[in-house]
């Protein structure tokens, strides 16, 4: 039975009331909840999707609360893990709907079980090793994935459809060196931009559990808010890529743990040593223009060391890096990505 609160939801054209009684018996995986995440879960919760897991390894922080527009002050104040307070909140909005917590760092030995039985997985991650994971995962059992980012006031957002379109490694066969690609935490974001890529991709999710594959958006979408750009990069003509490592060969490394950076608590140093699985060369002088705000940054040819969020980082050329102040290596690795990135 289809409740009243749809009815607006019924009348669109696109969903109709076939349409929304898929979405009432759907599953739906997020992982991260965040800024993208926490907006893809209220819409979603809303629109009335049947199950919603959310999957998410750290909690609300001060600095979220000017753009994850479902946490409050009281969710800070308390240091709630970000998927308890979303459900909370959630739970508020829409009752009827099924909402799970998960609060961990989705990896290779986590994520099966998380992924069971899902109808589409929403991505509110900030880390491509994650997002190359999500590819494996949806690849292996079928499942499509959407997939945003956002830093700045730049976004994306592009949805896969396993062994129909180009996978995310046909794309972009190797994550970026550590450090080339910059982050919120390095230049900020604005709450915008972050609003407009979550609509974006649970858009097409609401495709997705409607049944309305056909209406998926075939082109990688990219905008600027603030500079008044936006791009579209046309996928409709190309297919899986046979030479892609991934969805070509079945070279499923990330999935596999192969490609999972490596990390390991330092004995007697209070400090976590953290090892990218295939070392490649990055750039001190960009990095440590990006974490000059945060504190002090000396680099030479072959170490930087930089003070950032009560840490200390210390980089090496070929991407690994030793965080001083934690023995917690989910919590080394959440440093090494907000700062360093992947």
């Amino acid at each position: 039975m289809i409740s009243e609160r749809y009815s607006r939801q019924v009348l669109f054209q696109g969903i109709g009331r076939q349409g929304q009684e898929r979405i009432q018996n759907s599953r739906v995986l997020i992982v991260g909840c965040g800024a993208l995440g926490s907006v893809c879960a209220e819409i979603l919760v809303r629109a009335g999707v049947g199950s919603v897991t959310i999957a998410d390894r750290d909690y609300v922080d001060e600095s979220n609360l000017h753009r994850q527009s479902l946490f409050t002050e009281g969710d800070w104040r308390e240091g709630l893990p970000k998927a308890i307070a979303a459900v909370r909140h959630l739970h508020a909005i829409n009752s009827s709907t099924s909402i799970r917590a998960e609060v961990t760092d989705v990896r290779a030995a986590t994520i099966e079980p998380l992924i069971a039985g899902q109808a589409a997985i929403l991505d509110g991650t900030d880390n491509f090793e994650t997002r190359y994971l999500l590819n494996d995962a949806s690849l292996r059992w079928n499942i499509p994935w959407v997939y945003g980012a956002c830093v700045g006031a730049y976004g994306m957002s592009l949805a896969f459809l396993p062994h129909r379109t180009p996978c995310l490694r046909c794309l972009l066969e190797l994550m970026p060196p550590p450090g080339s690609s910059p982050t919120c935490d390095t230049v900020g974001v604005i709450g915008p931009v972050v609003h407009l890529v979550a609509a974006l991709e649970s858009a097409e999710a609401l495709k997705l559990l409607s049944g309305r594959v056909d209406q998926i958006n075939r082109r990688l979408v990219t905008m600027d808010l603030w500079h008044n750009q936006s791009t579209f990069l046309d996928l409709s003509k190309r297919g899986p890529d046979p030479d892609c490592p991934a969805c070509g060969r079945g070279r499923l490394e990330f999935l596999d743990g192969t490609m999972e950076a490596r990390t390991e608590v330092l004995c007697g140093r209070n400090a976590v040593q953290i090892t990218r699985p295939v070392p490649r060369p990055v750039e001190f002088d960009t990095i440590a223009a990006r974490l000059a705000p945060q504190g002090t940054v000396t680099h030479n040819d072959y170490l930087l060391k930089a003070c950032a969020g009560g840490f200390e980082i210390a980089l090496f050329r070929d991407g690994r890096a030793i965080i001083r102040g934690t023995r917690d290596i989910e919590e080394a690795r959440g440093i090494y990505s907000r700062f360093i990135g992947d």
